[in-house]
């Protein structure tokens, strides 16, 4: 049974710790691994290079949306396929994420946090609220 008076808040909190992961992440690929890097690594391992760059702006916008509440539920859905290529992409480094190259078992698990926060919604104190209950203007 779920709790309707905390699951709003159990959404906030997985909403606050995916958007900062997914912010993080993307802003590893550019800080750290550079984003010239990050292409070699793609084609490295067969993907197109170009796909790099849609990774990072795909995980720092969905990243910021999921974390400001402002559609994190569509934003976290539609990064459920990138994190599955992800899994895939480190599938054949074994399981734990600390292997070289990173195992599967971080971005399975990050895939299985999207889905939920796309079920779930926005929670609590999210940018969508603001927006909740305003009429919208139509034209004719």
């Amino acid at each position: 049974m779920i709790d309707t008076r905390t699951a709003p808040y159990a959404a906030l909190v997985l909403r606050v710790a995916l958007g900062v992961m997914f912010i993080a992440h993307a802003l590893l690929k550019y800080y750290v691994f550079t984003l010239p890097g990050t292409v070699k690594f793609f084609e490295s391992i067969g993907l197109p290079g170009p796909l790099a760059y849609l990774t990072f702006w795909a995980e720092l916008i969905g990243g910021t949306l999921i974390l400001a509440g402002a559609g994190s539920r569509w934003a976290a859905a539609v990064l459920v396929p990138l994190l599955i290529g992800a899994t895939w992409a480190h599938a054949g480094n074994g399981w734990l994420f600390s292997a070289a190259n990173g195992g599967w078992e971080y971005p399975a698990f990050l895939t299985l946090v999207a889905a939920a926060q796309a079920l779930l919604g926005d929670g609590k104190y999210a940018l969508s609220e603001l927006f909740r209950g305003m009429p919208v203007a139509r034209t004719a």
